[in-house]
């Protein structure tokens, strides 16, 4: 049994305005809106994929009040797709913000609803990645969260250093999953996490049960009988184990 990413989840006031956002800004399409979520998924993709990890916008009657410790980096093909890049998001509704990054060669934006994204300058290594360059996760230990990551689901640990982790799909496609040592604690719930899905034929509850034994631990977050197991990583991420697909 094991697991892989399949999609992130967002928090949001206005989810579907806020999955309209990410489908424009993806060039990617809205493929579900209900009253509880958004789903934003690239078009020719058969969900789920390792091609793409998808985007899944939830309502939540909060507004932000911190920095995401979970955010996307979008990748670009040369330093004047960067600047087009950059110019339509902030026309969709994007806006400069300061994480304290000073003079980097990346532009950091806020979504509508102020989570944080980067827009990298051209890396050969996300040539092929997809318009998602990585997810990135603020942490305080990378070889720790590498440990349990990798071992959580079948993606390929890829480098790890006492600064950063890089994790990939075994089909060596799609985004990239990175986390990146900071010295900010977490505070509160996380409004960007990761969900999770076990392979068909595969059981929810055998595989939490596994993800438990390898250090992850229950959450109660008033989910009830829900067809997801939440759960945290070692480092107290929260995180969804979602049905088999």
């Amino acid at each position: 049994m094991t697991t892989r990413l399949v999609q992130i989840s967002m928090k949001a006031t206005d989810k579907s305005a806020l999955g309209r956002f990410w489908a424009d800004a993806l060039g990617w399409k809205v493929t579900g809106d209900t009253p509880d979520e958004t789903n934003v998924e690239p078009e020719g993709v058969t969900y789920p994929s390792p091609e793409a990890v998808c985007v899944d916008v939830l309502t939540v009657p909060v507004p932000k009040t911190v920095k995401n410790r979970v955010h996307l980096d979008l990748a670009t093909t040369g330093k004047a797709h960067q600047a087009e890049l950059v110019a339509r998001l902030r026309d969709l509704g994007a806006t400069p913000a300061d994480v304290g990054q000073g003079d980097v060669p990346w532009t950091v934006l806020a979504d509508p609803e102020g989570n944080e994204f980067c827009v990298l300058e051209p890396r050969e290594i996300y040539r092929d990645a997809g318009p998602v360059a990585a997810v990135v996760v603020d942490c305080a230990d990378p070889h720790a969260m590498a440990r349990f990551w990798g071992e959580a689901m079948d993606w390929t640990v890829h480098e790890v250093t006492d600064g950063h982790a890089r994790l990939r799909s075994a089909k060596a496609v799609g985004p990239y999953l990175e986390f990146i040592r900071t010295p900010d604690a977490k505070t509160g719930l996380n409004r960007v996490h990761l969900d999770v899905r076990p392979y068909p034929g595969d059981d929810r509850a055998a595989e939490a049960d596994r993800l438990r034994a390898l250090g992850a631990a229950d959450l109660d977050l008033g989910q009830g009988d829900a067809p997801w197991t939440v759960l945290a990583d070692p480092e107290g991420n929260e995180f969804c184990v979602l049905t088999p697909l």
